[in-house]
């Protein structure tokens, strides 16, 4: 079997990548009949040479712009090795198509324009492939029939190349020229440029050695899925993400740290004696654990178990970074809640610096310091590539933010929480109350912030020790940084939870009034405050709030001058499995007693 090596074809806008491979492609007979008379007769209709870019952009915006717009993926092999190669966009807005390909890849091919060398976007790719883990780059200067093949107009590129490559550290490197237009020195020697020595640009490819080698040969898997098809078995599903295993090995589950012994393995479609990396294996153990999705086995306790991380982050969304908003992490099986508490610096590609900035636009490419709500297993990107890298999406969006590495584990492997003597159950016992959150939700004018209010007062009345979270007066001390867009609500939501936890460990009933309209939020609540949160639904159809509504919110939401209001502008999503429910649209009296009634079993 052929050795398959996997390249990405990368550089800025019109430095002729699709003209490279297209050419390529057409000069090894590696396309069918049929594509080679279509891209005659498409050729014939703009110019009378082959436009061999056509080959690889398939998109019909990429043809009728001339640009790639999403990557495009060539397989082809020649008597010495088969390839995948990537075609990249090159314009900065689909930086974010680029990077997916640069994830995939084990060699970067980089194309120059010899008569415009190193611009800010061939060195944002240059910084992306390298912070992506890839080691091996083939440098192509292209388009040297417009400088007549000249040495020294090689030579100019090269030694700046050079010059650059030693600032990121890069040694693993080869230079060609070439002309992708005309095909000299794509797959046999140039007569052009003679004074050029070395192998030509497929040659290159046909003996580069790539190290595909694990980084980090310890063995671990992920579990995906836990496979009951009867009573009588249960295996567990998932990739082995490095290293060997064997029948019968004894290994360790993560984070719960319970040994097991493998009593049977499965590829997919039959039982076998060992497995090794990439492989989709079926484990069968010795013994039921608590294991489920997102856990790990692993021979040796070598991984990461933390949650406060360096992080490098390619920025690729359109909305800026915003340092007050909790954003999902998502890592192999793994989604966990996380906050970027610092920006460290941004790699400066056109100074070739790093500069300290407060905020981080589309494209940037910046380190950080990031928070998880939970520790995760995990590891460093320099040892093993699959646990040390992720994506961030926002929750609000469900866009992708940001991809990013594990560079180094900052110091929560040194903070632990703290016993106390003195905790929730000894503090709710001196209060002889059992500690809870009511929180109420409901559209703006629903009647929240008076029927918490009542509520208060009856539990005071039975000697119950509250305290009462209403959101404007959140709004005016501990979120007054906070404005109103999506991503700032969604902070308050957050930090109002995490005082209720607070409230609900010193032994307090704790009742919050705010609109909280998104079912993620909510639940997010629900995951912080633990199971002491229960969630009171005001219920009130909108043409009652607006009657209510003296202040004439609505109104002014009716005519634009508020943006983003919930019920006209922005949505309300209806709780879908409250503990209570109330109706608001009878007299106070009324709801109040029917929600006291409610409540009991939870006092």
């Amino acid at each position: 079997m052929k050795d398959l090596l996997k390249i990405l074809v990368c550089g800025s806008v019109d430095d002729g990548k699709s003209t490279l491979i297209g050419h390529l492609l057409y000069n090894c007979n590696c396309i069918y009949l049929d594509q080679k008379d279509n891209l005659i007769q498409e050729s014939k209709k703009s110019q009378e040479e082959l436009d061999y870019s056509l080959l690889l952009d398939g998109l019909n915006d990429e043809r009728k712009q001339k640009i790639t717009i999403d990557v495009a993926y060539r397989y082809f092999n020649t008597n010495k090795r088969s390839f995948i190669i990537a075609d990249a966009p090159g314009h900065e807005e689909y930086t974010r198509n680029m990077a997916v390909g640069a994830s995939n890849s084990q060699v970067a091919v980089i194309l120059i324009d010899v008569t415009n060398p190193l611009l800010s976007q061939t060195k944002r790719h240059l910084h992306i492939c390298h912070m992506f883990g890839i080691k091996d780059f083939i440098f192509v200067v292209n388009k040297m029939d417009l400088v007549n093949y000249k040495k020294q107009e090689f030579l100019k590129v090269q030694n700046l190349l050079i010059t650059y490559l030693k600032k990121l550290d890069i040694s693993s490197y080869n230079i060609i020229p070439i002309s992708a237009k005309a095909g000299e020195n794509l797959n046999k020697p140039s007569p052009k440029m003679p004074w050029y020595k070395k192998d030509d640009f497929l040659t290159t490819l046909e003996k580069i050695d790539v190290n595909t080698k694990s980084l980090f040969q310890d063995f671990c898997f992920n579990v995906q899925r836990v496979s009951r098809p009867n009573s009588n078995f249960r295996g567990y599903q998932g990739p082995v993400i490095s290293g060997q295993v064997k029948n019968g090995d004894e290994l360790l589950s993560l984070p719960s740290h319970q040994k097991v012994k493998i009593i049977k393995l499965y590829a997919p479609d039959k039982q076998v004696e060992q497995a090794s990396k990439d492989m989709q294996i079926t484990l069968q153990l010795d013994r039921e654990i608590d294991l489920s999705r997102g856990d790990f086995l692993v021979k040796k306790d070598t991984f990461i178990y933390g949650n406060m991380f360096s992080c490098d982050l390619l920025w690729t969304d359109d909305e800026a970074l915003n340092l007050n908003q909790t954003y999902l992490l998502k890592i192999n099986t793994k989604i966990v809640n996380v906050t970027i508490t610092n920006i460290n610096y941004l790699y400066d590609i056109n100074t070739d610096t790093k500069k300290s900035v407060s905020t981080i636009d589309k494209n940037a490419i910046f380190n950080c310091d990031i928070l998880l709500q939970e520790k995760i297993v995990c590891d460093l990107f320099s040892k093993n590539q699959n646990l040390g890298r992720f994506i961030l999406i926002n929750p609000l969006s469900n866009q992708t933010s940001a991809a990013g590495i594990i560079k180094s584990q900052l110091n929560s492997k040194y903070i632990y929480a703290q016993n106390l003597t003195i905790d929730r159950s000894k503090r709710s016992e001196m209060k002889n109350q059992k500690p809870v959150t009511f929180w109420l939700t409901g559209l703006s004018a629903s009647g929240k912030s008076t029927i918490a209010n009542e509520l208060e007062k009856y539990l005071v009345t039975l000697k119950k020790h509250t305290m009462l979270l209403d959101g404007d007066n959140i709004r005016l001390g501990l979120n007054q940084d906070l404005g109103f867009s999506l991503n700032d609500r969604a902070e308050n939501l957050r930090r109002v939870s995490e005082v209720a936890k607070l409230l609900n460990d010193a032994g307090l009933i704790c009742i919050t009034s705010f609109i909280s309209p998104l079912q993620k939020n909510r639940e997010q609540a629900r995951k912080i405050i633990g199971d002491n949160f229960v969630e009171i639904y005001i219920k009130t159809p909108l043409d009652v709030c607006i009657k209510r509504d003296i202040k004439h919110i609505y109104d002014k939401a009716r005519q634009g001058i508020i943006k983003d209001f919930t019920g006209i502008s922005s949505p309300f999503e209806e709780p879908t499995n409250p503990e209570i429910i109330v109706d608001n649209t009878k007299p106070l009296p009324e709801v109040m007693n029917d929600l006291i009634t409610k409540i009991e079993k939870y006092l």
